[in-house]
């Protein structure tokens, strides 16, 4: 039985219909027989509809029933019940349809697991709408699905620490609300919470405690323990994450939990091979950050980086992988056949193999200002947890690839304006021109080209930025505009130092392969095997990369996934014969 109860005041039943009058009347039909033990959300677009539904994820919500009529634009009733099976895959789906698409309806039924449809209209509802709805929520009472308790996560809104453990818990798929310490739910429950803290002073008589002495963020995971200030290592143990390894040696360790390194995890286990990936953060890099990834094979509307990466990191452990979070490798050995993987804390793990998947990072911002705002204001990649926060205000974003156009198409939802800063003279080199036509077709979005922020200002947060811009060809022009958020997508640099003397790099730092590393035609400085460099085979024999940490990568989720297989084929090449 689910932990909610079906009486639950956060147990809903979903509706969603494009038609504003049919939308009104489904909700008032639901409300008058279900209304008292169920909250009805009603949406009038299937992109309003799943917004809806993310809301109420994070918030640990629970959904009942979802109904959506088949004929809507831009996302048929089939194709966003789909979606919704992402987030609530223990809700029961119907469809509303006219008689004409019952063909249709009862495709979906077979196809995309969709469990009824009903015909509109359904007056009178005592005969046509609430025995289904009674059959659904019943079945969804009789499913063995588990709702996941929440964590509770209490900080200041302006607050770095406060914005990384939610962007932590949320990268990692685990449900969290946020409450802040200026409204009363929040100030109340950071009260409760403290009282729980060794070397908090008691409450005072007013039954107050006095919160300032208390690290932000606190910390409460659903077990009732209290964490404040948790670092991430100390998070991912309490909310149920895997940190430690099971084993001492596998056949193969995939360090970076990226496209390339979920897609090695995923082929490797499925191949039979003893296969741990570990990630330092959460698993999905770059890519798990993008709101909407629209030119991924095989998905004709587009993917979040979370969706892919949360089906991807099912699908690996799905075949037996182990996922670990919170491991900060800082070391690569090379001992006989045996590759010695070194993490930060002194221990270490071995492998017959290894892939290298780290991808890359951001380059920082160096601007004035820019560091010491950086969490209250100032973020690097998109930092979804934030997009709410920015409704209203002015959003300023650097840089000129798909990542910062997937998040100005985003951001623009809530902001009040979105303003690209490109320091070159257009667009066109370096995003894609399905991005560039959707920037240009949404109002509230402006690029200005040929300018860089090189100041922001702010008491505790982000109020202030300077601009240069050089766009007219003469003096640069200054200029300081008002701006409450600043997301910076400035490049990559790869997270290849912990390599150094070990695997050869190219002068940027990515890792060399295959016939890069002999571009003469000569083999690697100490290679002793009597063949060349496997085509994604670094400078050390057993030792692979995939994806954008690799010199010369294509930059692209689809070829970081296709690098993650493919080195997992040259894996076997290797292990048959040593």
């Amino acid at each position: 039985m689910p932990v909610t109860t079906p009486d639950s005041p956060r147990t809903a039943i979903v509706t969603v219909d494009d038609d504003p009058g049919v939308s009104r009347a489904v909700a008032r039909d639901l409300r008058r027989k279900y209304g008292q033990d169920h909250r009805i959300v009603r949406a009038e677009s299937g992109d309003a509809a799943l917004e809806a539904l993310r809301e109420m994820r994070l918030r640990g919500d629970q959904v009942a029933v979802i109904l959506a009529d088949y004929r809507m634009p831009n996302m048929n009733g089939i194709e966003f019940l789909e979606r919704a099976m992402d987030l609530y895959p223990g809700a029961r789906r119907a469809l509303l349809t006219a008689y004409a698409d019952t063909n249709a309806a009862i495709d979906a039924i077979n196809v995309v697991d969709v469990d009824n449809y009903l015909l509109k209209p359904w007056d009178p509802p005592e005969e046509k709408l609430y025995p289904a709805v009674d059959a659904l929520l019943d079945a969804w009472r009789d499913s063995d699905y588990r709702a996941v308790p929440e964590t509770k996560v209490i900080g200041h809104r302006w607050s770095a620490r406060s914005s990384e453990v939610r962007e932590f818990l949320a990268r990692n798929q685990v449900p969290y609300r946020w409450y802040t310490t200026d409204e009363p739910a929040g100030q109340k429950l950071a009260e409760v919470a403290c009282a729980k803290l060794d070397g908090v002073p008691a409450a005072d008589e007013e039954g107050a405690v006095d919160i300032s002495q208390v690290g932000l963020p606190i910390v409460v995971t659903p077990d009732g323990q209290v964490l404040a200030e948790p670092s991430d290592a100390e998070l991912a143990a309490r909310v149920g994450l895997a940190t430690m390894p099971s084993q001492e040696f596998y056949d193969l360790i995939v360090v970076g939990g990226g496209p390339a390194g979920l897609g090695s995890a995923v082929y490797g286990a499925s191949e039979g091979l003893r296969t741990v990936l570990v990630e330092r953060t959460a698993t999905g890099g770059q890519a798990g950050q993008s709101s909407r990834i629209e030119n991924y094979l095989g998905f004709p509307d587009g993917v979040s980086g979370a969706q892919l990466t949360s089906r991807a990191r099912l699908q690996a452990t799905k075949f037996g992988a182990e996922v670990l979070t919170t491991r900060d490798v800082v070391g690569l050995d090379v001992t006989g056949s045996g590759r010695t993987v070194r993490f930060s804390d002194g221990s270490e793990i071995g492998a017959h193999t290894v892939i290298l998947a780290t991808g890359v990072t951001y380059r920082q911002l160096a601007a004035p200002g820019i560091a010491e705002l950086t969490g209250s204001g100032v973020y690097y990649g998109s930092a979804l947890t934030e997009a709410n926060a920015c409704a209203g205000c002015d959003v300023y974003i650097v840089g000129g690839a798909n990542s910062a156009g997937q998040a100005a198409v985003y951001l623009s939802r809530h902001a009040k304006s979105v303003t690209i800063l490109v320091r070159g003279p257009s667009l066109e080199k370096s995003m894609s021109y399905y991005l560039i036509q959707q920037v240009q077709a949404i109002p509230n979005i402006t690029v200005r080209t040929c300018t860089e922020v090189i100041g922001a200002e702010g008491d505790g947060h982000l109020e202030r930025l300077t601009l240069r811009d050089s766009s007219d060809g003469s003096a640069p022009l200054t200029q300081t505009v008002d701006a409450q958020f600043l997301f910076v997508f400035i490049g990559a640099a790869p997270l290849t130092d912990w390599l150094d003397g070990v695997v050869d790099r190219d002068r940027k730092g990515f890792v060399l392969a295959g016939p890069d590393l002999a571009a003469s035609g000569e083999r690697p400085a100490g290679w002793e095997l009597d063949r060349a460099p496997y085509h994604l085979e670094t400078s050390v024999p057993g030792v692979f990369v995939a994806g954008d940490v690799r010199s010369e990568s294509a930059k692209r989720v689809a070829s970081a996934v296709g690098e993650g297989a493919m080195a997992v084929m040259l894996v076997h090449r290797y292990l048959e014969k040593i």
